[in-house]
């Protein structure tokens, strides 16, 4: 048996060294994954297991690979996971003051961005230490009006319902464009920018829609959406990859939907599905997975 040792990454954290006898052992019971980022000794960078030949079935000894050197630091030039620090009546208080903010219509715009700052700040991201929103009140406030205006237009009548989704889709783009120009590390701001065009969205939400009549493509659908939206994410030396299959965002979302119909699990659910939704999150090297 190889001597080989091997790290993974884990919320963000590097994890290691195992033998080979011990990373067996994690993917057996589930830790490592095809979609984990690994290294070990010899390797250029951590790479995805299951796109190194015959490492999740572990045969004896090791992939033909040059020895030698140590494992790239997670969170510098190369990567990692995304992870979040949510405390869950922390994030419930936060959700509802957002939530309640946005049928109220008038409070909108600052429940959103005090929603938003809260969460920003408590994400943590390989290489970018002290996460920061700088959006204000004032950014695009009547984005969130329009929001909070679209819960009652819609219960007018079925076409207010069918014009409400192009409407939200758009104003859902407004959104995602204005907290990624407005993020910041250590203070400083960060040039990310979100380019994705308005009508690919638009159609993303109407497939979006449209994929509830087939029960559970909605899940598949989800994923690939936010893929999509990753790609559009630019103006750093790193790319944002979405490590979740359609089938882990379908049973998680049934469990925390049916969880939260007993009312008393909501805190801890909310809290168990935002913390693993954020951990699917990754950055690469540009180019590294361009076919994901």
């Amino acid at each position: 048996m190889s001597n080989r040792s091997w790290f993974y990454a884990s919320n963000g954290q590097q994890q290691g060294p195992f033998v080979e006898d011990q990373l067996r052992d994690l993917i057996a019971r589930g830790a490592v994954r095809a979609d984990t980022l690994v290294w070990s000794e010899g390797m250029a960078g951590w790479q995805k297991a299951g796109e190194i030949p015959g490492l999740m079935s572990m045969p004896p000894g090791p992939p033909s690979m040059p020895q030698g050197g140590s494992p790239p630091v997670m969170g510098g030039g190369y990567g990692g996971a995304v992870s979040a620090d949510l405390p869950v009546w922390s994030l419930l208080g936060h959700s509802l003051v957002y939530v309640i903010g946005i049928a109220l219509v008038i409070p909108a715009p600052w429940a959103a961005t005090w929603f938003n700052r809260w969460l920003v700040s408590r994400v943590r991201v390989p290489g970018r230490p002290n996460l920061g929103f700088t959006g204000n009140v004032g950014g695009i406030w009547y984005v969130f009006v329009a929001l909070g205006l679209l819960i009652y237009i819609e219960q007018i009548s079925v076409y207010a319902q069918l014009v409400g989704i192009v409407v939200q889709a758009f104003l859902g783009w407004m959104v995602i464009r204005w907290i990624a120009s407005r993020l910041s590390s250590n203070g400083q701001p960060l040039p990310v920018s979100f380019n994705g065009d308005v009508w690919a969205y638009i159609g993303w939400q109407v497939l979006m829609m449209l994929s509830f009549i087939t029960i559970i493509g909605w899940a598949w659908v989800a994923t690939a959406w936010t893929r999509w939206i990753c790609r559009n994410i630019s103006g750093t030396r790193r790319e944002v990859i979405f490590n979740a299959s359609g089938l882990d965002v379908l049973w998680r979302t049934l469990v925390f939907a049916i969880a939260c119909v007993f009312i008393i699990p909501i805190p801890w659910m909310l809290r168990w599905y935002a913390s693993w939704y954020m951990s699917q999150f990754a950055l690469v090297q540009r180019g590294t997975y361009a076919n994901a």
